[in-house]
């Protein structure tokens, strides 16, 4: 039997109302599914309402393909989460050509609000709940008193994209923001665990180290890799790339399976270069990435965002005494900002790229 197909249509996001009202249509089956990314397809399964980019961050972006019922569930278990009622306002800080920008428009749908669009904005008007990313949040206790009061105002303040540091969480929290962590991707609708805490109906394990993760929220395919599909879906469960632990029934998550570099014969974890550092020297951004070497076959870089910082000498004598010599940088960039993709995420593309063609120089 020849399977269902129905239209996909691109999606102009420069209109927040515009966009909840396809949604709105997509979710219930009257309009065509939207896609949030450019697509190499035109027609998608029928049970499918969207198309979503992953971020490409760390390999090609793929296709995530999502049904209603994956998103709808997402939007109303984290309004559940966070106690949200009919009525409340969320406002929208996020691009929405990612999955953490079009749920703020699903879970407003679901409160009958809309949604209050800040992408451009600078003032922000009081709303109840918002989702932003770690840079966000830094430039926010860093200078931006506007986004500061917005962000102190809210019932709570999603923050996730990436890694938080321990200092940056507590500054946050000493700054009066209610901030809840989330962890999830594309593939899982966004956040499904938050604060530590899974969703209910999400199960979580750890496979051989890694995270894995099950529920309704899963999406149903990705419509231009079926290989990476099947090898990242094994029986209803989604094998994420992440490292975790489960600790008094709490989701502690490590680094990715794939920060981890091998310099020297010796494993070093990009993530914990950055944070320590960041911890360190909590002025500055700091982003550890590897390159291909033919003495240590990957060589540890570093890339330092904003203005000074401290010195090469301080920097691998942090490195050294907290890691041990095998992470002492090859070489450092000194940035004005360090590249991230548009939800906020650090760009190491970019950054290899760049630190390739300025290696003589490092």
């Amino acid at each position: 039997m020849e399977k269902r197909t129905k239209a996909l249509h691109p999606v102009n996001t420069s209109s927040v109302s515009g966009v909840m009202d396809d949604l709105s249509k997509a979710l219930s089956g009257i309009g065509p599914a939207l896609a949030f990314c450019k697509s190499k397809s035109a027609l998608v399964p029928e049970p499918i309402s969207i198309v979503v980019a992953t971020s490409g961050s760390n390999g090609p972006p793929k296709e995530v393909a999502l049904t209603s019922n994956a998103l709808l569930y997402s939007a109303r278990a984290s309004n559940k989460f966070l106690n949200a009622k009919f009525g409340d306002t969320w406002s929208l800080l996020l691009p929405l050509n990612h999955i953490a920008g079009i749920n703020v428009l699903l879970r407003s749908l679901e409160l009958g609000t809309a949604t209050i669009d800040l992408r451009n904005s600078a003032t922000y008007p009081k709303v109840d709940f918002t989702a932003i990313v770690p840079t966000q949040l830094f430039r926010a206790l860093h200078g931006d008193t506007e986004l500061l009061s917005h962000l102190q105002s809210c019932q709570a303040v999603l923050v996730g994209g990436a890694a938080l540091t321990d200092d940056l969480g507590a500054l946050a929290t000493s700054a009066k923001i209610n901030l809840v962590t989330t962890y999830g991707m594309t593939e899982t609708c966004g956040g499904c665990v938050y604060n530590g805490t899974k969703f209910d109906g999400v199960d979580v394990e750890i496979r051989e180290g890694q995270i894995a993760i099950k529920g309704a929220m899963l999406a149903s395919n990705y419509l231009n890799d079926e290989p990476a599909w099947r090898k990242n879906f094994v029986d209803g469960w989604f094998i994420t790339q992440d490292i975790g632990s489960i600790e008094s029934g709490k989701l502690i998550v490590k680094n990715r399976a794939d920060d981890t570099i091998l310099t020297g014969g010796e494993k070093v974890s990009l993530f914990a270069v950055s944070e320590i550092l960041q911890n360190k020297f909590p002025g500055h951004t700091f982003a550890a990435f590897g390159m291909a070497d033919p003495e240590w076959g990957t060589a540890l870089f570093l890339a330092i965002g904003g203005d000074a910082g401290p010195s090469d000498d301080e920097i691998a004598l942090q490195l050294s005494n907290s890691l041990g010599v095998e992470a002492k940088p090859k070489g450092i960039l000194r940035l004005a900002q360090l590249p991230l993709t548009t939800i906020g995420k650090l760009d190491r593309a970019a950054l290899i790229e760049f630190a390739s063609n300025q290696k003589g120089a490092l």
